[in-house]
């Protein structure tokens, strides 16, 4: 199964190699834009989150959304533009390549993609704060990336196989997506909320991402709470991405 998802992600990376200087300049922009006039535009009034300075306490919220929004574009992007425009994934059902092995290989594309563009986002922010974090922390944060990036890459998928009209695309990550992110807790903290609002805040998928990852970054540890939360969210995200493709395909 996986030698056939293998030979999916590696085009996948093959097409990303051609355009890769470009990608890294624009994914940049984004984050980069938000660290300085949030983290550098709001520090003569907030000086510190519970004891973190505030450039630090959005920091690795702001890696985290780069890696999110890398996996979940490339995923949905790239799924409905080889079965809407290109008409690849008909070419990969001619071939022994199983659904299984499409949709694991376009997840892997889309955490891959995440990977690498919040590793550089990581690099940029790192070189434009004066604060330093502890790197043994890494592993735990790298954990929580890795999680985040899969869930969001299977959304994606999904995204990516129902939808026809490319501008639809855009609209999920409106009216969805982007809500759910700036809803979870990277420039403020969660503590903001009204206490009757706060525990449904807690179960969304995008807190335990943004939350568990500030944690991991910072402290070097994944809160439980926020493990099962992504360890719930792959597993079901990814059962759904499976399901979906497969409904498509038989239709």
């Amino acid at each position: 199964m996986f030698r056939g998802a293998l030979s999916i992600w590696g085009r996948d990376m093959l097409v990303l190699r051609r355009g890769i200087l470009s990608e890294l300049i624009a994914v940049i922009a984004y984050p980069l834009t938000l660290y300085l006039a949030f983290g550098f535009g709001l520090k003569g009034y907030i000086s510190e989150v519970g004891g973190v300075p505030y450039p630090l306490f959005i920091a690795p919220g702001l890696i985290s959304m780069t890696a999110v929004n890398a996996a979940f574009d490339e995923s949905s992007w790239s799924m409905w533009f080889h079965r809407r425009v290109q008409h690849t994934i008909e070419e990969y059902r001619v071939t022994p390549i199983t659904v299984y092995d499409i949709v694991i290989g376009k997840i892997f594309s889309g955490f891959t993609q995440g990977a690498l563009k919040g590793a550089v986002v990581f690099l940029v922010i790192a070189l434009c704060t004066p604060f330093r974090i502890d790197y043994s922390h890494l592993p735990a944060y790298l954990l929580c990336l890795s999680i985040s990036s899969m869930t969001f890459s299977c959304l994606g998928t999904i995204c990516g196989t129902v939808i026809d009209k490319p501008e639809n695309i855009g609209r999920v990550q409106s009216v969805v997506i982007v809500p759910l992110i700036f809803m979870a807790g990277i420039f403020f903290p969660l503590s903001s909320y009204p206490a009757a609002v706060l525990p449904i805040i807690k179960l969304l998928p995008t807190t335990a991402v943004f939350e568990g990852a500030r944690a991991a970054l910072l402290l070097g540890y994944l809160p439980p709470q926020y493990l099962i939360n992504l360890l719930l969210s792959a597993s079901i995200a990814f059962a759904l991405a499976v399901y979906t493709f497969n409904r498509k395909m038989a239709e």
